[in-house]
């Protein structure tokens, strides 16, 4: 089989990319169906893009890296796409954009484009042996009809990277990069849990506060959510994109540093109450329960002096912890690290070094904040390559 453009991996990247470049196109995915990742996100209806995207939302080796891809394909580029095939969507929060219905319309959208750009779409396939030849590359396609020698001018590696293994993933972009002798940024998980091994947050796990999560010098405001291994939410997800193994993070229980003055002024009205009753009309009671064993909560509001007011929020407020680790690549939305954007053309994503062979989507070294930005790094980064390819 010859082709113009190889394409490994049907996940968002890959469809878009396949979509748009071109000429005689192969996708190739492992899975049954494309676009898992797809489907599952956004809790089945795919926050598909964020209104306030830009490069200071994500995270690489080189910042300057994703300036060129998200300048050339925007947010409103994709919204306009989207609105084009009639998907009504929604803005939840944050300017995090979903569809009203269900994902599988952007999946439908991205096959009907491939479709009508003849693209052939190939399924629980798989490509070994990969190498460059004189005029591209060639490869081996296992599919359920066999085995296919496979010749192609241009090579698109979008197959991701190794977060929520149970569907597939892999590091498969990394051996390949690695084959062709490009340098791989080392991965880690992204965007989830935190995990400590006493699970000291199991009694009150399910409780979830608004907060400010501080991580690496970076702090989110957003639902902190205690687990029964560790922590999790919107805030932590996001944190833990700029943590480090074995560092602090901080929690702020109030961010809005208002707690002080209106325990001040319960105090005038409410002297006489118990103060965990108190607090409790501003944290979760199963939440105040636990801080009573961390800090001397005793006696009635009157009690307290507003030193003592003062030192309790100061602590609420710079909640310093430890966590063991992560829940890894098992749960985590993304994967830190990746293909090294110093390798790589930043207008294509053409490998510099291996001319024809481009890398898109999360195989790359860029991770997006939580709430959509992921998804527009693979609609940009795609497009850059189409367009090269094109």
């Amino acid at each position: 089989m010859q082709v113009d453009t190889a394409i490994i991996g049907a996940g968002a990247a890959g469809m878009m990319c396949a979509a748009h470049a071109g000429g005689k196109v192969l996708l190739i995915d492992h899975a049954k169906a494309p676009g898992e990742k797809i489907r599952i996100s956004g809790g089945g209806r795919c926050n598909f893009t964020n209104m306030y995207c830009d490069p200071g939302s994500f995270l690489s080796g080189n910042p300057h890296f994703v300036k060129s891809a998200l300048a050339r394909y925007t947010q409103w580029d994709f919204v306009e796409l989207v609105d084009q095939h009639g998907i009504k969507w929604h803005e939840k929060t944050l300017g995090q954009l979903f569809c009203d219905v269900s994902a599988k319309e952007i999946i439908a959208m991205l096959r009907a484009l491939m479709q009508k750009a003849g693209v052939d779409l190939r399924l629980q396939s798989h490509a070994t042996d990969i190498r460059k030849t004189d005029s591209g590359f060639a490869l081996t396609l296992h599919g359920p009809d066999g085995d296919t020698s496979v010749t192609a001018n241009n090579l698109v590696i979008a197959t991701g990277g190794k977060s929520i293994p149970k569907m597939g993933a892999t590091g498969f972009a990394y051996d390949v990069a690695a084959a062709f002798g490009l340098p791989v940024a080392e991965t880690r998980a992204g965007l989830v849990p935190f995990t400590f091994t006493d699970a000291r947050f199991a009694p009150i796990s399910g409780t979830a506060v608004p907060a400010r999560v501080s991580a690496g010098g970076t702090s989110f405001d957003e639902a902190l959510l205690f687990t029964h291994r560790g922590l999790s939410g919107p805030a932590v997800l996001q944190a833990s994109s700029y943590w480090q193994d074995g560092a602090p993070i901080t929690v702020n229980l109030d961010p809005k540093t208002a707690l002080f003055d209106a325990l001040r002024d319960q105090r005038q009205n409410y002297g006489r109450r118990n103060f965990t009753t108190e607090l409790s009309a501003h944290l979760p009671s199963r939440l105040v329960e636990h801080l009573g064993a961390l800090h001397d909560l005793t006696g009635n509001l009157a009690d307290w002096s507003d030193a003592r007011l003062m030192a309790l929020c100061d602590a609420l407020q710079n909640w310093q912890m430890v966590p063991s680790g992560t829940e890894g690549y098992r749960t985590a939305e993304v994967t830190l690290g990746g293909v090294d954007t110093d390798a790589l053309s930043s207008k294509s994503m053409m490998a510099k070094t291996v001319p024809g062979l481009y890398f898109i989507g999360e195989a790359v070294d860029v991770t997006g904040w939580l709430g959509g930005y992921n998804f527009q790094w693979a609609w940009s980064s795609a497009m850059a390559a189409a367009r090269a390819l094109t």
